[in-house]
């Protein structure tokens, strides 16, 4: 008995002697402790407590520790310190708000452990508190972070997804999983591989899981797939694959391979649009029978079309990249000159411009086409011009036939002499250059003798005949410059500018020796025939073109009345009246 109550009184002695080393501890302890009763009561807190919280204790306002969690957290934590006050539990440790002497929110890792007297009932509880609130700041952080990319990623409609090669786990993010109709909370199981492969479009199945080996394997010519899947709705859809290898093992092998889907129907049914677009200009492009050539802000080639490769002798391949007048070299139809290429000037002012002149396309094996052209700028919405567009006919028959219609307007049918119109309109012209200057022309008026018995016995067809010989010996017998024409019939006129009336009379006679030395044979059968000249005197003085040719006229008829075969000027038989 004594030695027991020695040993009671021994430990109490211990027990004293430890109770300021514990208080001791407790001061300097980096961790806020509160001790209260079972009620709350605070009964003790420590430095820290008081650094972390601002509390301190104040015998005459006593507060009560259970009221310092914050009223978010209130509830879930005074119910785990109830069980402890209640001996249902010993220790609890969870991370709650407690609420600060300023009234801010602070987040702590709070650990309660119940206390014990020395019969083992509950006496008080004891708060351990550490600021995790740096921590907290940083899971917001990382949490408002993910969310932020989360927002994204739906809002651009991007699935996620994570393969983990060693495992062959794979982790679908919520939109991927949308854009497929498949439910949020639906397991995708250890198949999903073949799952996925169900669901390709047939005609993608094998370059599709060809690819995504060379894709988890890093190969950078891979990382972009595309490919259509069917949704649970039975629709296909078109996706782009994006993905590589962020994992690898110490030999390089990939081990983990991260990615994003995007949904590109819309811009797969664009791409389709724009392609048989293209494709129905392209076919337009080949069957219209005008030539196109598209060029840049430069004026290279950037496009040609069948009909252009055709007339310029240059393939698409071969003109791309050089200038256009190069492929399209022109030149004035009547001067050949070399002619500005229209799609230079178009650029040069940035408006339409069509050549108006008649201009030839020398192609590049030499063949020359009448041509009709024009040019257009291409113009962006902002009113930059990036290129121009040059379209072009051959119009070599047309303007062929223009000509041919222009020569049987103006030229006798059956000579190829200019007729009465085009004698006309020179005759006209020659009195206004004499009006009103020292020049001086002369008018031959020339009539056919014994014509009309050639054209009864032989026929119109030997008539014809004999008409083109006089027409070329007439034109034989002139200077180059000077006209002769068929007024009609056998009548015959010539206009000699820069010609005074003696070198007249001496052109007249020169012609009448010409014709009468002129044997025209037909069946077998020689026939002669002459012709008379009247010359008449294109002056300042002279009237208007019916006065010169009837002043012409009247001399002819003199020099038939003479005996025909000769000239006879019309001042001559003026003088002679």
């Amino acid at each position: 008995m004594a030695r027991a109550v020695q040993r009671r009184v021994v430990r109490s002695r211990s027990s004293q002697r430890a109770v300021p080393v514990l208080s001791r501890l407790a001061e300097i302890a980096p961790v806020g402790m509160l001790v209260t009763g079972l009620d709350g009561t605070a009964r003790y807190l420590n430095p820290a407590f008081t650094r972390l919280l601002g509390y301190q204790l104040d015998t005459e306002q006593p507060f009560f520790g259970f009221d310092l969690l914050h009223e978010s957290d209130a509830n879930a934590g005074r119910q785990h310190i109830a069980r402890l006050a209640r001996g249902e539990a010993e220790l609890y440790r969870g991370e709650h708000r407690m609420r600060h002497a300023d009234g801010q929110p602070v987040w702590v890792m709070l650990a309660a452990a119940l206390a014990r007297d020395a019969e083992g009932q509950p006496d008080c509880i004891m708060l351990q508190v550490t600021s995790i609130e740096l921590q907290k700041r940083a899971e917001e952080a990382l949490a408002h972070s993910e969310n932020r990319w989360n927002f994204a990623l739906e809002g651009a409609r991007q699935g996620v997804w994570d393969h983990d090669i060693r495992t062959d786990a794979m982790f679908y993010s919520r939109m991927w999983r949308r854009m497929r109709g498949i439910p949020d909370d639906e397991v995708i199981g250890k198949d999903h591989q073949e799952q996925w492969a169900s669901r390709l479009h047939p005609d993608d199945v094998g370059r599709v899981m060809n690819d995504i080996h060379k894709q988890d394997s890093g190969d950078d010519n891979f990382d972009a797939l595309e490919y259509r899947e069917r949704t649970r709705d039975g629709n296909y859809i078109w996706i782009m694959s994006r993905g590589r290898p962020v994992e690898w093992d110490e030999n390089g092998n990939a081990l983990r391979t991260i990615g994003t889907d995007t949904d590109i129907t819309y811009l797969k049914t664009i791409e389709q649009e724009l392609a048989a677009e293209k494709e129905r200009l392209r076919v337009t492009l080949e069957a219209v029978a005008d030539g196109m050539i598209g060029t840049d802000c430069q004026g290279r080639v950037t496009f040609m079309n069948p009909a252009a490769e055709r007339f310029t002798g240059f393939s698409q391949s071969e003109a791309i990249g050089k200038f256009a007048e190069n492929v399209f070299p022109l030149r004035l139809a009547h001067s050949h000159e070399a002619a500005h290429c229209p799609a230079i000037t178009c650029l040069t002012h940035g408006i339409p411009f069509e050549v108006s002149d008649e201009v030839i396309l020398v192609s590049r094996d030499g063949q020359a086409r009448d041509i009709r052209c024009s040019a257009s700028p291409v113009v962006m919405p902002d009113g930059k011009v990036t290129g121009a567009v040059l379209v072009f006919q051959d119009i070599s028959q047309s303007r062929a036939l223009q000509r041919e219609l222009a020569h049987s307007a103006n030229h006798d049918p059956l000579t190829g002499l200019p007729n009465r119109v085009a004698f006309d309109r020179a005759l006209n012209l020659a009195l206004a250059s004499a009006e009103g200057s020292n020049r001086r022309h002369c008018l031959l008026y020339i009539d056919l003798d014994r014509f009309k018995p050639v054209n009864d016995t032989a026929g119109h067809a030997a008539g014809d005949a004999l008409l083109k010989q006089v027409a070329e010996t007439i034109r034989g017998a002139c200077r180059g410059h000077d006209l002769a024409a068929r007024l009609g019939g056998d009548e015959f006129a010539v206009l000699l500018e820069d010609c005074p009336m003696p070198n007249g009379k001496l052109v007249g006679q020169k012609i009448v020796r010409a014709i009468g030395s002129l044997i025209f044979s037909w069946n077998g059968r020689d026939y002669r025939i002459g012709a008379s000249v009247g010359v008449a005197a294109i002056t300042p003085d002279a009237k208007s073109p019916a006065d010169c040719l009837s002043e012409a006229d009247a001399a002819c008829y003199a020099a038939k009345a003479q005996g025909r075969a000769c000239v006879v000027a019309y001042p001559d038989i003026a003088g002679g009246a």
